[in-house]
């Protein structure tokens, strides 16, 4: 007896546009939260917002060139915003979006569940590149934060589920 196997081709995938002002508006704003809200509220920190941006737009657009240029903007924007050495942002985020762009085109990313384990994931792995980058190319010594980390992930993870599912509404069909 042979299994019936269904394969779904690349034209069959949905892949989403946005308007110029929500390409542009939504980076800016995670940008601006980010660095105001992680001053005034140290709880606040522990989100990426610009990260969760990047991600979104990756598996969204499904295309790996605006998935680079997504997460090389918002890096190297955030980048020009903070005091550390400029373009480790933008190396780990194009990285990012490179690698959201790819997985988009291979899993289901609208379910809640693949949501968050894809955001832990992808947080993990931005964490990584920086604490990489910062270790070698900078010579800041940086402590990993394993636990930290993994709660960041989590929190992370949960916020992407809700804020995907409302960013979900500026979604128009390719």
């Amino acid at each position: 007896m042979r299994a019936n196997v269904s394969y779904t081709s690349r034209e069959q995938i949905e892949v989403y546009k946005f308007s110029p002002l929500v390409s542009v508006g939504l980076p800016l704003l995670a940008i601006f939260l980010q660095s105001s809200l992680g001053v005034r509220f140290s709880a606040f920190k522990i989100f990426d917002l610009p990260l969760l941006i990047t991600i979104f737009f990756g598996v969204a657009r499904r295309n790996q060139l605006a998935g680079l240029a997504t997460g090389a903007l918002i890096g190297l924007t955030q980048d020009a915003l903070t005091h550390g050495p400029y373009g480790v942002f933008g190396i780990a985020k194009t990285i990012i979006g490179y690698a959201a762009s790819s997985l988009g085109v291979k899993i289901d990313v609208e379910n809640p569940g693949s949501r968050l384990l894809m955001t832990m994931g992808f947080y993990f792995l931005h964490g990584w590149i920086i604490w990489g980058i910062a270790r070698t190319m900078t010579a800041r010594p940086i402590a990993w934060r394993g636990v930290h980390e993994l709660v960041a992930a989590l929190s992370n993870g949960l916020l992407a589920v809700v804020l995907f599912a409302a960013l979900d509404r500026f979604k128009k069909r390719a």
